[in-house]
């Protein structure tokens, strides 16, 4: 008795231990409803920024840039800020390709956008 006990409890526990795989099933995990929400949050954000916000104003909005960089061009110092706003490879690492640049002149918000970073760049 004892040994049909224990090849009855053993087997059960295989058979449910499967059931803890799938919990969900919706098909999507939680990494990827995670960044669709950030480059959703992101896109709205940027629709709502307004020229001249200062440098402050913009991270309160936005949060934290995907990536960041700074530029002096005589006595202007220029600050490029990217968030993430698109998916082009899913491969789970962010690139500036995926991005949207926040650039701001002396702590000014001048422009978004690759036009606005092409301007920088002339």
């Amino acid at each position: 008795m004892k040994p049909f006990i224990l090849a009855g409890t053993l087997g059960l526990s295989l058979l449910l231990s499967g059931c803890v795989i799938s919990v969900d099933g919706d098909g999507h995990d939680g990494y990827q409803s995670d960044w669709q929400k950030k480059e959703r949050s992101n896109r709205k954000e940027v629709a709502r920024l307004q020229p001249n916000l200062s440098t402050g104003e913009v991270m309160d909005r936005m949060g934290v840039a995907d990536f960041s960089e700074f530029v002096k061009k005589g006595d202007d110092q220029y600050h490029v800020l990217y968030y993430r706003t698109q998916r082009k490879d899913d491969d789970g690492v962010t690139t500036k390709d995926e991005c949207t640049p926040l650039v701001i002149k002396n702590d000014q918000l001048v422009g978004w956008g690759d036009s606005a970073l092409n301007m920088l760049n002339q």
